[in-house]
């Protein structure tokens, strides 16, 4: 594997390969690294640099379009995303969450992973534009290795919770191979693998979408750094996976050969977007932590020696979403962190952020048997921890207490003091053709429209989640469980006061279709009617489910892989191939 930067490459240089990747997140180094193995040469084009920094940042601008919203959801949107994406604001991100730099998403997600269940890619006549043109069946060896490549369980634990309208539901997390205690982040983890035949061009942004003069291939694309280099990359084959946000927004600024933009002759590019919708339900009283935390917390399975983490939540029966016209969603139960938890204090005297010093420093000195567990625990994931030694304490935690080593992971290896537990909501959001991804007539300093997002909430989505709420309550009860303190919207019985945020899943903006009037890709990830270009990551999606997406996004570019080595061997049979080292016009002596 060779990595560079577009530093390094002569300014108007061609780079060729046979097959150019835009975006190095998970779905876009899976196939590249797939690709790779059978000798295909592949170029991944990722904007950012290895790690997240605040001049690639400030590309990630994305405007919101007019539309109503609570005076609280900003800071109900700022509370939930700015703990994972450190650089992320809500000034410059008005919609979504996104990532640049080599391993994309996984830079600052969770690592929480699950299937989508068989009704999500059903056609349901209660759900506008609902069904997929591929069949669960089509999927399942996929998502069996996309399962494999995130390093997670094969089996699912028995249900826990048996009711008529509820089903157990369970969330995994996929954990790092590298670093013990951390989430699988793409960039780390092919870093360390080193893949050969994968070229990676850093601080490397498409601009363009250069298509051939009768529109049905793509013949090259435009890259430039901030600092002004600019190059040309020429491939056989062409993904896009740079996001649901950008892959839309490349298509529709790619206009000068397609007025419309590429793969747009219905004007379905960055329409149809749907996220996820989380929203708070509720908390319990104190003395019920315990034990619903014992049943429905975070947890550990054993399984070849290591410790799967699973979180069990409860989700609506396939049959009630049907009988009621309810979309698919679950709940889950989050610790929620004392006000006076050591680990916050701490990182707020550090910074210089604290608000009230004297209480800050209390907390930490009450705090120190805490901070003193933690620091053992950060300690052991240290890299200059000897190798031998993590290894037999963590298999050692493992065998003894899986709860503990879940525990642990759960909280980045910092434990904190917990004051309640409280009940959050996931739901799907029905497909609308008028949320979408537009392009806005400012732009970012590369000269590219900035994406513009028209995104709404519906009725469906609101009744969804005060209908699982109520069946949640019943639900408990009738198991003789505590039941949560609700929401006052859902007390007085109004969906419409509901104040739900995206959870930046952002999906559907090039969905599949067996008909480009409803869609933008085939069921094999291609753009209609351009024979070269494919397309990977959530925007494919055609509906979301209330599974966080990453698994299935995997999978889908597991099958995308195979398809695309499927026809670059049918095009070495009958031609030579477009192969040549992507990184053979570095300039001299420039080294990164």
């Amino acid at each position: 594997m060779r990595i560079d930067r577009l530093s390094a490459v002569k300014h108007g240089a061609v780079l060729k390969t046979d097959l150019a990747i835009v975006g190095g997140g998970p779905a876009g180094l899976t196939i590249a690294e797939q690709c790779a193995r059978h000798g295909i040469a592949v170029l991944v084009i990722e904007s950012g640099l290895e790690q997240q920094d605040h001049d690639h940042e400030a590309l990630n601008e994305v405007q919101l379009g007019p539309c109503d919203r609570p005076a609280e959801w900003h800071g109900a949107r700022t509370a939930f995303h700015a703990g994972l994406a450190e650089l992320w604001s809500a000034e410059r991100q008005g919609y979504g969450v996104r990532c640049r730099g080599l391993g994309g998403s996984t830079q600052a997600w969770a690592g929480k992973s699950a299937c989508f269940d068989p009704i999500d890619y059903a056609r349901r006549p209660w759900v506008e534009a609902s069904g997929w043109p591929v069949s669960p069946a089509e999927l399942q060896p996929f998502i069996r290795q996309a399962g494999d490549l995130l390093n997670l369980c094969p089996n699912e634990p028995s249900p826990r919770f048996a009711g008529t309208d509820l089903v157990s539901f369970y969330w995994q997390f996929s954990r790092s191979r590298v670093e013990r205690l951390d989430v699988m982040r793409f960039g780390r983890e092919l870093l360390a693998r080193s893949p050969p035949g994968v070229d990676v061009l850093l601080d490397a942004t498409v601009t363009r979408i250069a298509l051939a003069p009768d529109g049905t291939r793509v013949a090259s694309l435009d890259v430039a750094n901030l600092a002004g280099r600019r190059a040309r990359v020429e491939a056989a084959h062409f993904v896009l996976a740079a996001s649901a946000i950008e892959n839309a927004r490349l298509l529709l600024a790619s206009n000068d050969v397609a007025p419309a933009g590429i793969g747009n002759p219905y004007d379905n590019v960055g329409r149809y977007m749907i996220d996820h919708l989380g929203a708070s339900l509720g908390a319990f009283e104190p003395q019920h932590v315990a034990r619903m935390a014992r049943l429905f917390g975070f947890y550990g399975v054993p399984h070849n020696g290591k410790s799967h983490m699973f979180m069990h939540g409860l989700a609506l029966a396939p049959e009630l979403q049907e009988r009621e016209g309810l979309l698919n969603a679950a709940v889950y139960f989050a610790p929620q962190r004392a006000p006076d938890d050591p680990w916050d204090a701490l990182k707020r005297l550090l910074k210089g952020r604290s608000s009230a010093t004297a209480r800050d420093i209390a907390s930490v000195a009450k705090g120190s048997g805490t901070l003193v567990r933690g620091m053992g625990v950060k300690a052991l994931s240290a890299p200059q921890f000897p190798g031998v030694m993590k290894e037999l304490i963590v298999n050692s935690a493992i065998r003894l207490s899986p709860n503990m080593v879940a525990a642990e992971f759960s909280s980045g290896g910092l434990p904190h003091k917990l004051s309640g537990l409280s009940l959050e909501a996931v739901t799907e959001q029905e497909p609308q053709r008028d949320n979408r991804i537009a392009l806005s007539p400012d732009r970012d300093r590369l000269g590219v429209p900035l994406p513009r997002a028209d995104w709404r909430v519906g009725m469906k989505e609101r009744r969804t989640l005060l209908a699982l709420a109520r069946r949640v309550g019943t639900g408990l009860a009738s198991a003789d469980l505590p039941t949560p303190r609700f929401a006052s919207w859902i007390e007085s019985k109004e969906p419409a006061a509901a104040g739900p945020i995206d959870l930046a899943h952002t999906m559907g903006t090039t969905r599949m279709s067996l008909h480009p009037r409803s869609g933008v890709v085939d069921r094999h990830c291609r753009v209609h009617g351009v024979a070269n270009l494919h397309i990977a990551g959530g925007s494919v999606l055609p509906t979301g489910g209330h599974a966080n997406p990453t698994w299935m996004i995997l999978a889908v570019a597991c099958r995308l892989a195979a398809r695309l080595r499927d026809e670059y061997f049918q095009a070495e049979a009958c031609s030579k191939p477009h192969r040549s080292s992507a990184t053979a016009q570095l300039a001299d002596p420039v080294v990164q």
